[in-house]
């Protein structure tokens, strides 16, 4: 039997290439004799390089870059063809900080722009920055400090590296991206992202994933006033475009530059050939950490479901935790999910992901495999 294991990361304990390992080996322990190949997806968040360099015969550069708070952290940049991916997780992910010290009002997406500039600085064309997972909620205005952005004398609006994040952003009239447009100069800017919230409003970047990144409810109006005084310093009308909400509104100051946007599921389904793949195989297996009512479009699940439907192949979903209804479950275009979870209890399944994991492929296995 043919297999095709194209996962997401299991956010906080696997990435989407070890996660695919695993399931391989999981599914072996059972059949040994199918013949399964590994398939790293993401949707543009934590992750996002890792799994386009297994699919690429690209160069990674190791760069150092400001975390989401000012202290420098290890990122890379990965090359091929002329094309530098990113990933903003790297510079200003929540995942470098513990939720209890998190300060999302503080938090600054300055190492994205660094990042960014590395790449024009390795020769880069074309620059694809893949948008989730981001700590920062400050509408990009430190990616564009980063990339030369001057609030201008007595504009009100203060960039600067030090001064981070949204406490940065008090009245202002306009802001200077004339540096900025210089230091990209002709290099194509590609946002990865399935995130089409405008930047602001009730499906803004703050209301609609604000809270997860730390923002109080009660804050949430006073936050949103701060990003619409930064987009009307800078082109109010790109605040209303699709995607300008992503990565905390770092798709609105990718947009102010000239970027465009592509689905981050899209983009790598592309690289990775997801869809002839699939329609090499007898079976499609794919998952996450959580299979949960987020599990909708834009997501890797639902782009491995809708890509292995398109083949005319059934997809299961192999996850740490289910919580989809099955008709819910078929109108994503997944047959089947199961939950390691419930084959091996919650505290199991945390302490030990690899092996709970493997367990689950290796009982998936025992249901599937001719």
């Amino acid at each position: 039997m043919r297999i095709l294991v194209a996962p997401d990361k299991f956010a906080g304990t696997l990435s989407a290439v070890e996660a695919a390992a695993v399931i391989v080996e999981g599914w072996h322990r059972h059949a040994p004799d199918d013949q399964l190949s590994a398939l790293a997806m993401s949707d543009g968040g934590p992750g996002f390089v890792h799994a386009l360099a297994s699919h690429l015969d690209g160069e990674l550069l190791a760069v150092s870059v400001s975390g989401p708070y000012g202290v420098r952290v290890p990122a890379t940049v990965l090359m091929h063809d002329g094309t530098a991916y990113v990933e903003a997780a790297q510079a200003c992910g929540l995942h470098l900080t513990p939720a209890d010290r998190r300060d999302p009002e503080h938090a600054t997406s300055f190492g994205v722009g660094e990042l960014i500039g590395a790449a024009i600085d390795a020769d880069a064309e074309r620059v694809v920055v893949g948008l989730g997972g981001v700590a920062a909620n400050d509408g990009g205005a430190g990616l564009l400090n980063a990339l030369g952005a001057d609030p201008g004398i007595g504009s009100g609006i203060d960039l600067r590296a030090g001064a981070a994040g949204l406490a940065a952003l008090v009245d202002g009239s306009a802001v200077d991206l004339t540096w900025a447009y210089r230091r990209i100069g002709d290099v194509e800017l590609v946002m990865a992202s399935d995130v089409d919230n405008p930047l602001l409003g009730l499906r803004g970047a703050t209301n609609v994933h604000g809270g997860h990144r730390g923002i109080a409810d009660e804050r949430k109006p006073a936050v949103d006033g701060l990003l619409e005084r930064l987009a009307l310093a800078t082109d109010r009308s790109a605040a209303d475009r699709p995607g300008a909400g992503a990565g905390g509104g770092l798709g609105f100051a990718l947009q102010l530059l000239g970027g465009s946007r592509r689905g981050g599921v899209e983009l790598v389904a592309d690289v990775a050939g997801l869809a002839v793949r699939c329609a090499a195989v007898d079976l499609v297996l794919t998952g996450e950490g959580a299979f949960d009512y987020s599990s909708r479009d834009g997501t890797v699940v639902y782009g491995v479901a809708q890509a292995a439907g398109a083949a005319a192949r059934p997809c299961v979903v192999l996850a740490g935790r289910v919580d989809v209804a099955s008709r819910e479950m078929r109108a994503l275009g997944v047959e089947q999910a199961y939950s390691a979870t419930d084959l091996v209890g919650g505290e199991a399944a945390l302490g030990d992901p690899v092996g709970s994991l493997a367990s689950l492929a290796a009982k998936v296995a025992r249901q599937w495999s001719r």
